[in-house]
């Protein structure tokens, strides 16, 4: 052999090593690559699945939520239908009172016996209507308040005690549970 055959053949063995290193480079970065590829895919999938979760809680919520609100409008609107049922339960049996009152006004002689009668009728409604909440607010002899009085005129004060107060009284003022439903309608003396 000739020194050329020699050193082709030395150049051919020494592109052979670096093939191969190639090749294996390749191999070892297709096996890093591969577990990186599966982790990041096995990820996905997580990620998927973690949404359709919370996507499939959303619309659960969701619809739970749109439930409650119309359960809610449609208690509100029954509640407002039957609001007054249990204030008429109260006035119904004062109602029958006051027409056996009428009744009893046409054939009776004696007008203290109907008068009576319609006091306790009166006193009747009264105590129900105060079981219930309601009250008459006192204005008489008191400091005018434009939160609950309603002043009709001012007159010239009849004494220098009554300047600012509430002079007479010509509608009574009412409150239920505290706030006020009616104001007083007042004459207050300057």
């Amino acid at each position: 052999m000739t020194t050329e055959e020699n050193k082709t053949e030395i150049q051919e063995n020494e592109q052979i090593p670096q093939q191969t290193n190639e090749e294996q480079s390749e191999a070892t970065e297709q096996e890093t690559i591969k577990p990186i590829t599966e982790a990041i895919e096995n990820i996905e999938k997580q990620l998927n699945a973690k949404i359709e979760e919370l996507n499939d809680k959303y619309i659960r919520l969701y619809s739970e939520f749109d439930n409650y609100r119309k359960r809610t409008q449609k208690e509100k609107i029954e509640l407002h239908k039957t609001a007054g049922e249990d204030i008429f339960k109260v006035l119904l049996p004062v109602l029958d009172d006051f027409e056996r009152a009428m009744n009893a006004m046409n054939e009776a002689k004696d007008v203290n016996a109907v008068k009576e009668g319609v006091e306790l009728i009166f006193n009747k409604l009264k105590n129900n209507l105060q079981q219930k909440g309601l009250a008459a607010m006192e204005s008489k002899g008191q400091t005018f308040d434009a939160d609950i009085h309603e002043a009709v005129t001012n007159i010239p004060a009849p004494s220098e005690d009554l300047k600012g107060k509430v002079v007479d009284e010509l509608e009574k003022g009412y409150s239920l549970n505290g706030k006020v439903i009616r104001f007083a309608k007042v004459i207050v003396g300057n």
